[in-house]
């Protein structure tokens, strides 16, 4: 991987392209991103880059994190992430990087945090059926049989049931951008990214091959 950046998502919208053909796009603010250390296999067993993404202001940074952005000379980020580059060595502190590094065409993976949606049953979280619903049945929405009684007696580890949903890092593979502003740092790519609007999202060059 040799093309990484920070972004947050502005939200979905959809666009035509010189065939006439409307595709739906997600649109997502990447960058500018500020290169905070690099990290080399002398100082540190291994090279990758760290960088800051989205300003904020002096109280709202503790100490330390204060200190290691003063060292590097760079305005104070709310986001900072490691991104593992094979072309780590050629970046430099305090070096910008933006969203004209990617093209249209290119095949992306999108990393975010889904959205959360709290404790649910096992047909909205698991696509579990449902009961018949006509008059007298007195089983709608509920889970079904958990396990047999006497043997085995309990019920087996993933066992699909009501719980928390939602709120996980989910990864996204071989998408393609549609369109590149390199002025407003905006990338508008093909189909869904996940995560709320605002939420932050990792752009790395896609690790399929595309083939």
């Amino acid at each position: 991987m040799k093309k990484a950046i920070l972004a947050t998502k502005v939200g979905m919208t959809q666009i035509f392209n010189e065939d006439g053909i409307l595709t739906p796009v997600t649109v997502l603010q990447a960058g500018p991103c500020v290169v905070t250390q690099v990290k080399t296999e002398e100082n540190d067993g291994y090279s990758a880059v760290q960088v800051g993404f989205v300003d904020i202001r002096e109280k709202l940074v503790n100490k330390p994190k204060k200190g290691h952005f003063d060292k590097a000379g760079v305005a104070y980020k709310r986001f900072v992430r490691e991104l593992k580059l094979e072309n780590a060595a050629e970046y430099a502190v305090a070096q910008e990087i933006k969203a004209d590094i990617f093209a249209a065409g290119d095949k992306i993976d999108a990393t975010a945090i889904s959205k959360g949606k709290g404790f649910q049953g096992a047909i909205k979280r698991l696509g579990q059926h449902r009961g018949p619903m006509t008059h007298g049945s007195k089983f709608h929405r509920h889970q079904g049989s958990n396990g047999a009684c006497s043997d085995p007696s309990k019920v087996f580890k993933g066992k699909g049931m009501p719980g928390h949903m939602g709120a996980k890092q989910i990864t996204i593979q071989n998408l393609e951008i549609v369109k590149v502003d390199a002025e407003n740092n905006l990338l508008l790519v093909k189909g869904a990214v996940p995560g709320p609007k605002k939420a932050l999202v990792t752009i790395k060059e896609t690790v399929k091959s595309g083939k």
